[in-house]
């Protein structure tokens, strides 16, 4: 009977997460029903209460957000945007190709998919249409390289498995990397097919205001953004001598950035502890609402039932780790509260299923990813699509092909 009453509590969650409603208050409340009904309300609380003070998540996760905001505040962020469409230009035939990789590449150094679609998207865009390419592909090629953040060491996710399997961030990114890295070329050439069998890669007539050609590109400005994320693959590969946190890297890049900026300093400070608020307020809000949400599967007897059904037959927990974050990815336009609750609920009993805890984990944060880059309800897509002045779901048109075919040899490479 309990099971019964939680699997309608998860169906009434999901439902209300289809709705957009606030994803936070949604898990935080179906966690709490089902552990009441399980008459073990404290489950709940002291699920909150645990997850609420996990030291390596909140360094990781605050101080990449707080620098962040440092980059947009100082402009550096844009002066990278610039740097990139700058090359684009120059390469009219990779022009499709190109601005989805290099928004992947930004992304990784500002880790916010509706941040990197609209800092990147308001000048590659307009670079796009302007060579001739309609306004849906132009919008379609932004928002397909906005996960490339998953490859940031203090991207939320990463510190999140690695406490789940007892290892670093930076491990658990070199063993989802290459399935990433694959998943935006799969997404560009496939976007690229896709326009030229529309016939949408040239020919297209665009008359708008033009990208802000007023700010002079600042090269040492551009390199900002990047410091954080250099020193820590220096310090984990060829250089052990400078390995270091991953706050220690972003406060050395805000003082290198304060220092080429001369920015004001109680300025930058400022709005790096309102970046760091802003991450525990928003990103470990979440995880904590989903530390709630499974707290109260446990209570009921769910993670149970669960974890002896994928035992006995391990493909399901393989199909359900790729497909279960994606599909609700695409349908509520997030791709975290879907990841963050099953890797919270399943992924630490992985290998009882025969499959590496990080590999699981991995396979969740890049299917909830993807699924969130096809979804025409993601802030992101809503962003893109604004700046094209298209329907967002003719983004989701243009992207589904690659995004599906990605999803289905990351399962294979991860799993």
């Amino acid at each position: 009977m309990l099971i019964l009453i939680g699997t309608l509590v998860i169906i009434g969650a999901i439902y209300f997460l289809i709705k957009r409603k606030e994803a936070r208050m949604i898990l935080f409340a179906a966690g709490l029903l089902m552990a009441i009904f399980a008459g073990k309300p404290m489950a709940a609380f002291e699920a909150f209460t645990a997850r609420m003070s996990t030291a390596g998540l909140i360094e990781a996760i605050l101080s990449v957000m707080g620098f962040a905001f440092v980059m947009k505040y100082t402009k550096c962020d844009l002066q990278l945007v610039k740097l990139v469409a700058g090359g684009l230009k120059k390469a009219n035939l990779f022009l499709i190709p190109g601005a989805t990789l290099a928004t992947f590449a930004i992304n990784i150094a500002l880790p916010s998919a509706a941040g990197a679609a609209a800092a990147v998207g308001a000048v590659l865009i307009p670079v796009l249409m302007g060579a001739g390419i309609s306004p849906a592909v132009a919008a379609a090629a932004v928002i397909a390289g906005t996960f490339g953040s998953n490859l940031n060491v203090g991207s939320a996710h990463n510190p999140f498995i690695a406490e789940i399997a007892q290892t670093t961030a930076m491990d658990v990114v070199k063993v989802h990397a290459f399935a990433h890295v694959l998943s935006v070329v799969i997404l560009a050439v496939s976007l690229t097919i896709m326009a030229k069998l529309l016939k949408e890669n040239k020919g297209h007539k665009f008359v708008g205001d033009g990208e802000n050609d007023n700010m002079k590109l600042n090269y040492l400005y551009a390199l900002m953004p990047i410091i954080p994320l250099v020193l820590l693959v220096l310090g984990s590969t060829i250089l052990p001598q400078i390995a270091m946190s991953v706050p220690a890297a972003m406060l050395i890049g805000i003082l290198l950035t304060l220092a080429v900026t001369r920015s004001n300093p109680s300025e930058v400070t400022k709005t790096f502890f309102d970046g760091m608020g802003k991450a525990y307020g928003d990103i470990m809000g979440i995880i904590i609402a989903a530390a709630v949400f499974v707290g109260g599967m446990t209570a009921i007897g769910l993670v149970d039932a669960m974890t002896e059904a994928m035992t006995n037959s391990p493909s399901i927990a393989k199909v359900a780790a790729t497909f279960g974050p994606f599909l609700l990815a695409v349908i509520s336009g997030s791709g975290d509260a879907a990841t963050f609750a099953f890797n919270e609920a399943v992924t630490p009993f992985a290998e009882k299923f025969g499959v590496d805890q990080i590999n699981m984990g991995s396979v969740a944060l890049l299917s909830g990813a993807l699924g969130r880059t096809m979804s025409p309800i993601a802030g992101a897509a809503i962003v893109c699509a604004s700046i094209a002045k298209v329907n967002p779901m003719e983004l989701t048109k243009r992207n589904a092909p690659g995004v599906i075919i990605a999803v289905i040899i990351s399962m294979f490479i991860l799993l």
